[in-house]
């Protein structure tokens, strides 16, 4: 069986890492996840992504192209999953 694979973007300012975005990564990799990471380095990355995505937080998780939401939502997402 090939790694299932997930995306998250997270936000990581200089001043400011998200705890959501640590704890949404933690999840998925402890689910057996490949992560994608895409960090969000400036203000101005993490209000066009919010923007694009329509969304209003950070961190949002994608798994196979869906879009899933955050570290709230993974957690009900990764609940519900099939256990391999």
């Amino acid at each position: 069986m090939s790694q299932r694979k997930a995306t998250l973007h997270r936000m990581k300012l200089p001043t400011h890492e998200c705890p959501y975005g640590l704890l949404a990564r933690r999840m998925l990799e402890d689910a057996g996840y490949e992560v994608d990471e895409h960090l969000l380095t400036s203000r101005g990355e993490v209000d066009a992504f919010q923007s694009e995505h329509d969304v209003a937080t950070t961190p949002q998780i994608f798994i196979d192209g869906e879009r899933i939401g955050g570290s709230e939502e993974l957690g009900e997402y990764l609940d519900k999953a099939p256990q391999d």
